[in-house]
């Protein structure tokens, strides 16, 4: 009855009024969704203390237990900033914070000489003040999270010299990219008539796919080293294996992930005949920085006065991160190169372009509606950034959620198909090795709420991956 009466009393109001009120009840309907699937997870964290059965030979009780309060931890700190976010979100909205940020970026374009005409160029002040808002009050969240939470589980690589050099380094490549982009956006916008929204997709499309040729090559290596992967063993069977499936590979690098954190990855990137390969260095046994500390503590001589840490030694090299043996990096690059080989990516970026079109269309049909601008506080003027920022973020947001677990349902089907394609290159034991060791080298609790799982995971859990390459890694 209360939510029939509150509905009643939206639709009582102005459209402005109504609009404004169902923005805020949808985001607040996500969030206590998304936080009834957190509690539901943050249950099994809680009640499942010993290793489930069917885990006894994948899991050893001391990792079970490690990845337990990893996530548990993880779990609280999510609540407590989806909660922050939430609440900043809200009273951004109910005291006008976004028209007074375009005043105050108008009063700095008059400053210097730009009166309202400039709509562009205060769109760029916008913009720049609006990043600089997100970054500083989300810092002090990424601060605990890297200096406490990972620090605490041992995945923190970081010191705070370089998580802050890191972090304003990002914000200026993030300006480079985002100001020119979005100036020459609005400018299409403003010039492209009554078929803008093709120019304005077209646009875009151009730029993603610019964006992901020289992501690797320029943009990548201003954060992390990019070395080639020397010669050897690996990289043969690497080339051998690309080979076979027709995988045009043209180079392959190791990234030093582990100065940031000893979280492992593997990508592949390029369009056409020019792909390469990236292994992060956690990911190789025989490159990876902590495996190379083991070595120098587990080969020092114990000197006599020494001898009281020996055993604070041995449970240091045995509780370091293994990383995967080479038949087991083949492995899961079998499984990344059955993305390509598959068509997941052809796939994903023709998804992700219909989804833009269809959304700068119906953008294009909403545009001129001044409800929908005096709704968050835009009377006088109906700029076309602030119209972006409407549309895109806050009237498609019931659209995007359908969308995000839609893709999320289709992803994990592509990790299975993945997989598959990984056991007919024979690699099915190996991948499933693979997967147990990057799993304990991770901290990834293999047990999931049955809702929580479908809502959020773009993989299937482990459990059921290794259920489906078990029957061949017997064969």
């Amino acid at each position: 009855m209360g939510t029939l009466a509150l509905l009643d009393a939206l639709w009582e109001m102005p459209a402005e009024k109504r609009i404004f009120g169902a923005v805020l009840l949808f985001s607040w309907t996500v969030y206590l969704w998304e936080t009834f699937l957190a509690q539901r997870q943050r249950r099994i964290y809680k009640t499942t203390t010993h290793v489930p059965p069917e885990l006894g030979q994948i899991m050893d009780s001391e990792t079970f237990e490690k990845s337990r309060l990893y996530q548990l931890d993880k779990s609280t700190f999510s609540f407590w900033s989806g909660l922050y976010s939430e609440i900043e979100g809200t009273l951004i909205l109910l005291f006008g914070g976004i028209p007074y940020l375009w005043r105050l970026s108008g009063r700095f374009c008059s400053y210097a000489g730009f009166g309202p005409e400039y709509e562009i160029t205060q769109s760029l002040v916008f913009l720049l003040l609006a990043t600089l808002f997100s970054a500083l009050t989300g810092l002090p969240w990424s601060l605990y999270n890297t200096f406490v939470i990972e620090e605490k589980h041992g995945f923190n690589q970081q010191t705070l010299g370089f998580f802050m050099k890191d972090a304003i380094k990002k914000f200026v490549v993030t300006q480079c990219i985002l100001l020119p982009v979005s100036s020459l956006l609005l400018y299409i916008i403003k010039i492209g008539g009554d078929y803008f929204f093709i120019y304005a997709w077209l646009f875009t499309l151009a730029v993603s796919l610019v964006l992901v040729t020289i992501y690797a090559d320029y943009i990548a290596p201003l954060f992390d080293k990019f070395t080639p992967l020397p010669e050897g063993k690996l990289k043969e069977e690497i080339e051998v294996m690309a080979k076979s499936i027709d995988f045009p590979l043209t180079k392959v690098y190791v990234v030093e992930g582990s100065k940031r954190s000893s979280h492992s990855n593997a990508y592949f990137y390029g369009f056409f005949k020019n792909k390469r390969i990236v292994l992060f260095d956690t990911l190789l046994e025989e490159y990876s920085v902590l495996n190379k500390d083991i070595q120098e503590d587990s080969s020092m001589e114990p000197r006599k006065e020494d001898e009281g840490n020996s055993e604070e030694i041995k449970a240091k090299v045995k509780n370091k991160k293994q990383g995967c043996k080479n038949e087991e990096v083949l492995a899961v690059l079998g499984h990344e190169l059955g993305h390509w080989k598959l068509g997941h990516t052809v796939k994903n970026i023709i998804i992700s372009q219909m989804n833009s079109f269809l959304c700068f269309f119906l953008f294009a049909v909403l545009i001129g509606r001044k409800e929908l601008f005096a709704a968050f506080g835009f009377y006088d003027s109906q700029p076309t950034l602030i119209g972006l920022l409407i549309i895109f973020q806050f009237i498609f947001s019931p659209y995007n959620e359908v969308l995000s677990f839609c893709l999320t349902v289709l992803s994990r089907r592509f990790e299975f198909q993945a997989d598959a394609f990984a056991k007919k290159l024979g690699k099915a034991q190996d991948l499933y090795s693979a997967l147990i060791k990057l799993n304990k080298d991770n901290l990834g609790f293999p047990v999931s709420d049955w809702l929580f799982s479908m809502w959020h995971y773009s993989h299937p859990p482990l459990l059921e991956r290794l259920q489906a390459l078990k029957s061949t890694k017997q064969h």
